[in-house]
């Protein structure tokens, strides 16, 4: 008996799960590559409201709940990588003036992804759904992510060239969402007669990127159909233009996509695709 036929019947009730196209490396190797660096650089050569003593902190935290998380499911073999990736984006956004609060986040963002799921697919981002609860408690913040327009280019460069190296990053929901939001916000300053610099401010901020290429994209919380995936982008670039210039809340991006998250098993059962699973990691989490 093969491993896919004693699997079979784990699955019948739902779109069999598919690895992702075959690649040289794991794409999540990419990913932690380049949120690594742009810690670095802000560490290094900004002043970012984040210690080395705080960014390890979440890192091992969010390491040692993956580990624990890991043994309690008996899933085997223990994966760093998504819980690295979490944790670089904590790093970078998330603000608190409490250690505990902080590594409370971590925990929140990998422990979130074993706990809610629906048909065995998670519901939330990790780092979305850490970020949005901790918000709610009112001690805590998302850093605009204000990196300095040089930064910011070469991030986006770099950014860009992961959906090349990362097909299965989800690269049609990343770009349907960035032209949604851009064509969202200088729409509005085109009808309010502002001076483009304005829409172009707005959008040069390494936030946008770390959510649009690493959080939205993730495609263990993304519908799995391509055109449920963009209908998915647009409500969320619909959601967060509305927080942000109706409701004049900050951290839209965040807000709206919580809010569009309990959608995707909806728009997957509507619209059925291939699960989404990692190279050699068809069960990973």
């Amino acid at each position: 008996m093969t491993a896919s036929t004693a699997l079979a019947p784990l699955v019948t009730s739902e779109p069999r799960s598919h690895p992702a196209p075959r690649v040289r490396f794991d794409p999540r190797l990419y990913q932690i590559g380049a949120l690594s660096a742009l810690l670095t650089y802000g560490l290094l050569r900004l002043d970012l409201e984040v210690s080395p003593p705080r960014a390890a902190l979440i890192l091992a935290t969010a390491l040692a709940t993956q580990h624990a998380c890991t043994r309690l499911w008996r899933l085997g073999r223990f994966d760093a990588k998504s819980a690295l990736i979490s944790g670089l984006s904590l790093c970078l956004l998330l603000r608190t003036p409490y250690a505990a609060l902080a590594a409370a986040g971590a925990v929140l963002a990998i422990a979130g992804k074993f706990v809610i799921r629906i048909r065995g697919k998670h519901v939330f981002n990790p780092t979305n759904f850490a970020l949005v609860a901790l918000l709610l408690t009112g001690q805590a913040w998302a850093s605009p992510g204000q990196w300095g327009s040089a930064a910011v280019l070469g991030f986006f460069v770099v950014c860009l060239g992961g959906l090349v190296v990362n097909r299965a990053a989800r690269s049609d929901i990343t770009l349907a969402f960035l032209l949604a939001f851009g064509a969202l916000v200088f729409g509005r300053s085109l009808w309010l007669g502002e001076p483009m610099a304005i829409p172009l401010h707005r959008l040069s901020n390494g936030a946008l990127l770390v959510f649009a290429f690493f959080m939205i994209s993730d495609p263990r919380t993304t519908p799995d159909r391509r055109a449920a995936r963009v209908l998915f982008a647009c409500l969320v670039a619909l959601g967060a233009a509305y927080v942000q210039f109706r409701l004049f809340r900050t951290n839209g991006l965040l807000w709206s996509l919580a809010a569009a998250s309990p959608l995707v098993p909806v728009l997957d059962r509507l619209w059925p695709g291939a699960r989404h699973a990692w190279p050699g990691q068809p069960l990973s989490r």
